[in-house]
C-alpha cells in the first residue's frame, strides 16, 4: 500500500498526527523514515514538534540485534507460516516483541531539539501518555521501574499492557509504543515479550471485556495527551531560548530502550 495509503491527517499543538490504517511493518517502517527526514529538513524553522503515525499492523515479530533476542522467538518458521506471522529485524532498543490486529501503534517522531527532552525523559513521557490515556477508559496502569512499558497489576502480578521501545538519530525519535487494545493475546506465547521470562501480557479488552474502548477512541485519546504534553514542553523551551532563538542539542543519548 505505502504512498497510496490516504492518511488522515490532523495537528494537535504542532504535532502533526497521521492515522496510515493498516499497514505492513516494512511499509510502516518506511513512513518513520520519511517522516524524520522530514522532521529534520524543518528544523531551522523551529515551529514543528514533530509527527505521531498511528498503525494497526499485520501480524509481525520485530526482533533486534540484542544479543539473544533471536533465541526469544519460540516458533518455529512452520508455526509463523500457518499464523500468517512475519518476523522483521528492527533498529529499536529492546528485544522482541510482537505487533498485528487489535493493537494501536504509535510512532512518535520528534525533534527533541524542539522540545528540549533527553532520552530517559522521553521514554518516561510516553509511559505517562499511555498511563493517562488508559486512564481515561478506567483502566489503572502502573509503571515497572526494573522494565520499560506500562504495566496492570493483576492481583500482585504485573502483565504488560503496552510495550515501549524507541530510536534516536540526529535527536529525532523512532518507533514508539505499542498499546494492545483487543489483539490476538495468543500470539504473545510465539515469543517470549521483550525477552522478560514469567512476565504475562494483557490487553483493554481482556481488563474491560465489553466496556473495551474502540481503536478509534484509544488513538484519540493518545494523540491529544502527546500533542498537549509536546506543545507545552516546546513553549516552555521556547521561553528557556528567549528572544535569541537557540537551536543548540540537547545532550540526548543515542541509543535505544525497550
Amino acid at each position: 500500500m505505502g504512498n497510496e495509503i490516504l492518511a488522515l491527517e490532523l495537528c494537535v499543538d504542532g504535532l502533526r498526527v497521521r492515522d496510515l490504517g493498516r499497514m505492513g511493518y516494512a511499509g510502516a517502517y518506511a513512513e518513520q523514515v520519511r517522516a524524520l527526514e522530514s522532521v529534520i529538513a524543518d528544523r531551522e524553522r523551529g515551529a514543528r514538534v514533530g509527527d505521531l503515525l498511528f498503525v494497526e499492523h499485520d501480524p509481525v515479530i520485530t526482533v533486534t540485534r540484542r544479543a539473544g533476542a533471536a533465541g526469544h522467538v519460540l516458533a518455529d518458521d512452520v508455526q509463523l507460516g500457518k499464523l500468517n506471522v512475519e518476523v522483521h529485524e528492527t533498529d529499536r532498543g529492546g528485544d522482541v516483541t510482537y505487533h498485528g490486529p487489535g493493537q494501536v501503534v504509535g510512532y512518535p517522531i520528534v525533534d527533541l531539539n524542539r522540545v528540549n527532552c533527553r532520552l530517559h525523559e522521553y521514554l518516561r513521557l510516553l509511559e505517562q501518555t499511555v498511563i493517562d490515556a488508559i486512564g481515561a477508559f478506567g483502566v489503572a496502569g502502573v509503571r515497572d521501574e526494573s522494565a520499560t512499558g506500562v504495566w496492570v497489576d493483576r492481583g500482585g502480578v504485573l502483565a504488560k499492557v503496552c510495550a515501549i521501545g524507541v530510536r534516536v538519530r540526529r535527536w529525532v525519535t523512532m518507533h514508539g509504543f505499542a498499546l494492545n487494545v483487543d489483539p490476538d493475546l495468543g500470539h504473545f506465547g510465539l515469543i517470549v515479550p521483550c525477552g522478560l521470562h514469567g512476565r504475562p501480557v494483557t490487553s483493554l479488552r481482556e481488563l474491560l471485556g465489553d466496556g473495551c474502548p474502540s481503536m478509534e477512541d484509544v488513538r484519540g485519546e493518545l494523540g491529544a495527551r502527546l500533542g498537549a504534553s509536546l506543545g507545552s514542553m516546546a513553549e516552555a523551551a521556547d521561553r528557556l531560548r528567549g528572544a535569541s532563538g537557540d537551536q543548540g542539542e540537547p545532550s540526548v543519548p543515542g541509543g535505544s530502550q525497550r
